[in-house]
């Protein structure tokens, strides 16, 4: 399993999310949870990865004992969608109706084909199969390619998701298990339930863990497909400024490039490459976000970019410099 050259691994922790990262089949430990299998122990909390790894991660976990600084590939059979509206779970069970919806119809797929979850505390996660965008590779990229691609879908579904998913890292809430602070299950709900069901059906269903079969195959969606080619080419923009970046200024300094950005902004050509480099090259002093974003948005709004465009290339560049770890409700 370690020399696996194919995207087929992934990890698990049992108890709370700082706990151990345990090498797993990802697909099945997946099947366990989603058939309640008594080896899934779905009465506890629990959490998969949300990407899935290549023989790489297993050396890797194996000789450091920890899956933090793995820079190697990953890959997903899901792509996943974390909707948490900071508590008012009307909102988000509006947002997430929203976002199944309109996924249906942009790529023209069953809904069926959707995986959607109530995740057992405040919000919704949706599954969106990776055939649809022609079942791409497993990279080094890919994690980056996926939040591209999501927050695409959700800039145009007006959708609010949370991008601290696609971390390459990531730890998330398993299929059935049980929230430690609502007692409730990450309960799956099929496309009709969420839409016709009120929110207080929807959590007494959640009280108890359901078996549940994963979404229906489904053909490479053209659309879906020219999506992630397009969010791949952002994320080769991106990775290009990056690298200009440290060649200008491979000792960490405010450089002019910055400083210019800041007081001028950039032509419509170099804005997007420029305000990722700008926010790369503030995250290396430790900038805090709030911080960036003040010092940054006016200036990419003034060279034309859109506000949602000026959220996501600050927030690109941030991470560039400052990955998380972590997991998700």
């Amino acid at each position: 399993m370690a020399n696996s050259d194919n995207a087929t691994l992934g990890f698990r922790i049992v108890g709370d999310c700082t706990g151990e990262r345990r090498l797993v089949d990802w697909q099945a430990a997946f099947t366990a949870h989603s058939q309640c299998d008594a080896r899934a122990e779905v009465h506890r909390e629990a959490y998969l990865s949300a990407f899935e790894f290549t023989g790489e991660f297993a050396a890797h976990l194996t000789d450091q004992h920890t899956t933090k600084g793995y820079a190697g590939r990953c890959g997903a059979r899901w792509l996943w969608f974390d909707i948490d509206a900071d508590g008012d779970l009307e909102h988000a069970t509006t947002q997430a109706r929203r976002l199944c919806a309109g996924m249906v119809e942009r790529y023209g797929i069953d809904a069926d084909t959707l995986l959607v979850f109530f995740s057992g505390a405040k919000g919704y996660h949706v599954g969106l199969p990776i055939m649809l965008a022609g079942s791409p590779e497993p990279s080094a990229e890919f994690h980056k390619i996926a939040r591209r691609f999501a927050e695409g879908v959700a800039e145009r579904l007006a959708v609010t998701i949370d991008a601290g998913v696609y971390d390459r890292v990531r730890a998330f809430r398993a299929p059935n298990s049980r929230h430690p602070k609502t007692g409730l299950h990450k309960r799956w709900l099929s496309f009709d339930e969420l839409l016709g069901l009120s929110v207080d059906a929807i959590l007494r269903l959640a009280a108890t863990p359901e078996p549940f079969a994963p979404g229906a195959d489904a053909d490479g969606s053209p659309v879906a497909i020219a999506d992630w080619r397009e969010a791949t080419e952002a994320v080769e923009r991106d990775t290009a400024a990056l690298a200009e970046r440290r060649l200008v200024n491979p000792q960490a300094k405010l450089n002019r490039l910055t400083r210019d950005f800041i007081r001028d902004g950039a032509a419509s050509g170099d804005r997007h490459r420029l305000l990722f480099s700008a926010a790369a090259n503030l995250a290396e002093f430790g900038c805090p976000p709030a911080l960036a974003h003040e010092l940054l948005t006016e200036a990419a709004l003034d060279s034309g970019l859109s506000p949602s465009e000026v959220r996501r290339q600050i927030d690109c560049g941030l991470a560039a410099v400052s990955p998380n770890e972590g997991g998700t409700a």
